[in-house]
């Protein structure tokens, strides 16, 4: 049978012929791999989702976490999915053999984890958030704070938070109250609320481990004076099992539109102090120097950005599977030219703006993936190139890509979902079917992890013009590339010759909002510049698509259908969507104030 989840024969493509993987294992981290044994580990994620995480999806929208006496009740669903994820040893599928992982390259791991995301995103939290928060702890813990910590998450015993906004502070970090006072024994007490902590409480693993940033008291004012803090659910007793409760009480929970499985948490820290006998704050440990708490936090939320789009994107990708098997089933109207009722009704997808909607779909979700599994594969080549020259780009780009992978598919995949209520007509907005849910699960990601407005902000103002603009102007070479590949073959030259124009117009945007001289007003359309970027982005990556699917036709492959349609969509992408690019560069180029000066009292 079909998947509904994803198309195995694309996912193969993106790896194998898109990015070429498997040329990874002559890698020393990779080399005991093989394709095979990417194509085993995709199969058994495959399978447990299909088996466990699919079958509860809807159970777990309508039956969301209950608050009842300062804990959480879940369906048994969830913790049988993740017992089998665990079991699987997929929480440490990218992780080093040392720490019980299986040493899979990034880009394979994201594929992987892909299945889960579009079988039931909310469950796909609980381990996504612990495998963040794991690895933050590999990179700025301590041993100790590895071994005690880390480790048990990466073997699926404890899962992971991250504790960052609170009520009166929302995404102003700066602004945040919770405070950290250090003891004598070299531990601390917090006292403080956060707010929005996803998996912040259930009793699906042994313990949690709460990711916190809190100031300690006299230093540095706003966000310089943040710092990181492991604090556990349970503390842990010399020998390293779990102990009593510490000091973290569970306030209350959010009732989401969306995303119902994973609890969403307000968490109070320290509050047994204000009772008699209760306990002076909450056990914490500082991560790293006290004062850095931001940039440690920053290498976890960065990696949940990505890991945000990837889940918009499978959210997007399943409803296009289910809009498209609709489609072709669901019988209704005759061709335009035939309106003899006494012949039999077609299927809908033999009407042409039923087919439209299914292209754009197929061109958000296809497009969503790959530039997501390439972002992946940058992780790879920042880890394991040789070269350390290769290993710096690689990391340059990613940081530039990184709003892109996160906003364009929460946007895009998003439209996604709603094209693919449109093609169900009716019953597409009913629960009789599972769009509705889809949509509802998806328009959360355009908030996780930093808003649009956020990311585009962080684009336009620090990302794309970082190093003197180095890494924009690496994105130019490769988008150069890419072009000069295509230019060589009649059914991608246009294509090649529109991105490269595309190109050089954002280029001059670019330089003309920074020229202006005048923050406030180069920022003022951050959000449009993120669009208009999101877009050049990915046609570079239909574009490097549409070459592999044009060079595989040229060798006579035996699935012609499948690299017309790759060349049908990127086609669609270069026709409807890149020229809107043109007038919004148009628009950033005049530094527009429009938005600027509109004044409260004029609302």
């Amino acid at each position: 049978m079909t998947s509904k989840l994803v198309s195995r024969r694309d996912l193969d493509f993106v790896l194998y012929e898109l990015l070429d993987t498997a040329a990874l294992c002559s890698r020393a981290r990779f080399a005991d791999h093989s394709r095979a044994t990417f194509d085993a580990a995709l199969d058994l994620s495959g399978r447990i989702a299909a088996d466990f995480f699919a079958p509860h999806n809807r159970r777990s929208d309508e039956h969301e976490p209950m608050f009842e006496d300062g804990h959480v009740r879940l369906i048994a669903e969830i913790g049988s999915a993740l017992k089998a994820f665990t079991d699987a040893g997929l929480m440490a599928a990218g992780h080093d053999y040392e720490y019980g992982g299986m040493q899979l390259p990034l880009s394979v791991a994201k594929a992987c984890f892909a299945y889960f995301k579009a079988a039931n995103v909310a469950t796909a939290a609980y381990p996504f958030l612990t495998i963040g928060a794991a690895n933050l702890l590999l990179a700025h813990g301590s041993k100790e704070q590895i071994d005690s910590y880390a480790r048990p998450m990466l073997a699926g015993r404890f899962f992971g938070t991250m504790c960052l906004s609170e009520p009166q502070a929302g995404s102003s970090l700066a602004d945040i109250r919770t405070r950290a006072e250090a003891q004598g024994d070299g531990s601390y007490r917090l006292f403080g609320n956060k707010m929005w902590i996803s998996g912040g409480e259930h009793e699906l693993s042994e313990n949690i481990v709460h990711l916190v940033l809190a100031k300690i008291p006299g230093g540095p004012a706003g966000a310089k004076g943040i710092s990181l803090f492991i604090c556990p659910k349970l503390l842990l007793r010399a020998d390293g099992s779990t102990g009593e409760r510490n000091d973290i009480a569970l306030a209350g929970l959010n009732h989401k539109m969306g995303y119902r499985g994973t609890t969403n948490t307000l968490l109070n820290f320290g509050e047994g102090a204000q009772k008699p006998g209760g306990a002076a704050g909450a056990v914490a440990y500082r991560v790293g120097e006290a004062h850095q708490g931001l940039a440690y936090m920053c290498h976890m939320m960065n990696e949940a950005r990505i890991g945000v789009g990837l889940g918009a994107t499978m959210l997007g990708y399943t409803g296009y599977l289910h809009a498209l098997e609709y489609a072709r089933g669901r019988p209704q109207g005759r061709p335009a030219a035939n309106r003899n009722p006494a012949d039999p009704q077609v299927a809908i997808i033999e009407h042409a703006d039923v087919r439209r909607m299914l292209l754009a779909q197929k061109t958000y979700v296809e497009g969503a993936l790959a530039l997501n599994l390439v972002c992946a594969r940058l992780v790879d080549e920042q880890d394991t190139a040789q070269d350390k020259t290769a290993r710096e780009q690689a990391g340059l780009l990613l940081d530039l890509l990184t709003p892109v992978a996160k906003s364009w598919p929460s946007q895009w995949c998003l439209e996604a979902n709603s094209l693919a209520i449109q093609v169900h007509g009716g019953y597409g907005y009913t629960r009789d079917y599972p769009v509705e849910q889809f949509y509802r699960d998806n328009r959360l990601n355009a908030i996780h992890e930093g808003t649009h407005g956020i990311q585009a902000l962080d684009l336009l103002g620090r990302k794309a013009v970082a190093q003197r603009g180095m890494a924009l102007t690496l994105l130019g070479r490769e988008i150069e590339m890419a072009c000069k590949e295509a230019g060589a073959r009649r059914e991608t030259v246009l294509f090649a010759r529109q991105l490269g124009e595309a190109a050089a117009r954002m280029a001059l945007t670019t330089e003309k909002l920074h020229a202006a001289g005048d923050p406030e007003r180069t920022l003022a359309n951050a959000s449009l510049y993120l669009e208009m970027f999101g877009h050049v982005v990915m046609a570079w990556i239909w574009l490097r698509q549409a070459t592999v699917a044009a060079r595989q036709l040229a060798d006579n492959t035996q699935e012609p259908d499948f690299y017309r349609g790759k060349l049908q969509a990127a086609a669609y992408f270069f026709r409807w969507e890149l020229p809107k690019t043109a007038q919004w560069c148009e628009l950033l180029q005049s530094l527009d104030a429009t938005t600027l000066e509109m004044q409260d009292a004029w609302f």
